[in-house]
């Protein structure tokens, strides 16, 4: 049976009584509260028990910023060079934090855990069918999401893979390896989910402390020990024809991928609005501090690594990890550099847990609001685990088959691994330009604790040109000539999952799918 339409007017009136409320309403930082039922399918409420200071944490761990670019940055060295690392992480800082800050505007008004797709229905004009805008949206995010999830396990199972391969030069790796690798990073953190809920507090703040520490003693080591590249080599060199492209600017835009994969996936932080204390203020707060503190340390890092790496072409002709030949350079030591490269697998690891927990709860929100067929079942919230157990099962489960893909194809598994960022940063544009067309419109808005003020609708703009410019930029092959291996399957596969989730509304997802709030 269709479930009534959504209507926006009454949203609003209904938005403009809870902001004062919520941002009015004095939380106590020791007691979980309960959060009210929201969905006809969800049989109990989550519980709120998350803080400001675990939600940060949360979300540093999630991104692993300084550590993701210490395992990608030589796809960026093979375009653009160092300045697309330093210049470019200062890019994608500023315009990761415009659209955080944006997102965190609806966030305070409306802290939910389907976040975009609940926004983008939302403040859809009525005239574009906020209903289709909300569950196109809907599953693009959980899409994405899911393609995250399964892009961690498989990250730390190539972290492992390099390091044994360091360790034990006569190791072939296959694909199976890796395969088994993935499922065993997919066990661990359903598991922690299932039976250390509450502890993921204790988790995500022991992750944000090493998260900090890891990052001194790798900034410290490669500082001391490692002879320093010139002043001209890390702020001026720029390199192009190394991956066939050789206009300059096309390889600076493409250098901007690996720090912007860096900072992406902020809003991972919205997923746990349900369980986290004084959501209005805090999930956006959280959201922006994730960004901004994870760009500083990833910056910083950048110049370290620029100074400390060496030769560029030993870094771009070394193992499948560059970075253990910059660590074992720096030492001189096998069981030095062990120890380094287990400072970013460890914090990968807690991030591992992070991004199950965040996209477990996306899908249950989705599955809530009817997005998901079997809505009922996926929507089911344990009642002494407190937690989405369908959902979660559903993830890994997903997580599970696409590490099978691997074994026929390691190419039809970044291709299904590629849609990650590229659907997030699709994600991010109809709900912030439809809150933008309301602004310059001049409608009444509702908000909340976070509120941008005047500066609003520049930094609306500012982000939604970030995004659409890195829409652009996602799809590129990173290298010429295009091959069945180079190609960059993004856009594909994107549209693809588009086209069934098309499928999916005018078959039974217009019928079922209702915004609840």
């Amino acid at each position: 049976m269709a479930g009534p339409k959504f209507d926006s007017k009454e949203w609003q009136r209904t938005s403009q009584r809870s902001a004062p409320e919520q941002e009015s309403s004095d939380v106590d930082d020791n007691a979980a509260q309960p959060v009210p039922s929201a969905g006809r399918a969800s049989d109990r409420p989550l519980e709120r028990y998350i803080a400001l200071k675990p939600i940060v944490a949360f979300g540093l761990t999630l991104q692993s910023s300084w550590e993701a670019i210490a395992i990608s940055f030589q796809s960026s060295l093979l375009n653009g060079g160092p300045i697309s690392l330093v210049y470019g992480m200062l890019i994608v800082t500023l315009g990761s934090t415009a659209l955080a800050a944006s997102l965190g505007e609806m966030a305070s008004v409306d802290p939910a855990v389907g976040a975009q797709y609940r926004w983008a229905a939302r403040y859809a004009p009525r005239s574009m069918k906020p209903q289709f805008w909300g569950f196109m949206q809907g599953w693009l995010t959980v899409l994405a999401w899911i393609a995250s999830c399964a892009l961690t396990p498989f990250t730390l199972g190539t972290m492992l893979q390099g390091l044994i391969e360091f360790n034990y030069p006569d190791y072939a790796p296959k694909p199976w390896h890796g395969t088994l690798l993935m499922w065993v990073f997919i066990v661990l953190p359903v598991f922690w989910n299932f039976f250390a809920r509450r502890l993921l507090v204790a988790l995500e703040i022991t992750g944000g402390i090493f998260h900090f520490i890891f990052f001194l003693a790798t900034v410290v080591t490669l500082g001391v020990l490692v002879p320093r590249n010139s002043n001209d080599f890390v702020w001026n060199t720029s390199v192009s024809g190394l991956s066939g492209w050789n206009n300059s600017g096309v390889t600076f835009c493409l250098g901007l991928l690996s720090p912007a994969f860096a900072v992406a996936g902020f809003d991972g932080v919205l997923h746990m609005s349900d369980e986290t204390k004084d959501a209005p203020r805090r999930a956006p707060r959280g959201m922006v501090l994730t960004v901004v503190i994870n760009g500083i340390l990833a910056f910083c890092f950048i110049i370290c690594l620029m100074y400390t790496m060496g030769d560029l072409d030993t870094a771009l002709t070394s193992t499948s990890l560059p970075i253990l030949t910059v660590f074992y350079n720096a030492t001189g030591s096998v069981p030095a550099t062990n120890a380094l490269m287990s400072f970013i697998i460890i914090v990968s690891c807690i991030g591992d847990f992070s991004i199950f927990a965040s996209v477990s709860r996306l899908t249950w929100a989705f599955a809530r609001d009817r997005g998901l067929p079997f809505s009922d079942f996926f929507a089911y919230v344990h009642p002494t685990l407190k937690i989405p157990v369908n959902a979660l099962g559903l993830v890994a489960v997903l997580c599970a088959l696409l590490a099978l893909i691997n074994l026929g194809s390691s190419v039809a598994f970044y291709a299904v691994i590629s849609l990650s960022t590229l659907s997030l940063f699709i994600s991010y544009i109809p709900p912030i330009t439809f809150l933008l067309i309301r602004k310059l419109q001049g409608q009444h808005t509702p908000s909340g604790p976070w509120n941008l003020g005047r500066f609003g609708i520049p930094i609306n703009v500012f982000g939604l040109c970030y995004a659409i410019f890195m829409i652009v930029w996602l799809p590129f092959p990173t290298q010429l000539p295009v091959t069945g291996r180079t190609m960059n399957y993004a856009a594909p596969v994107w549209g693809g999952c588009m086209l069934l989730a098309m499928l999916d509304y005018v078959t039974t997802g217009r019928k079922r799918f209702q915004i609840e709030g």
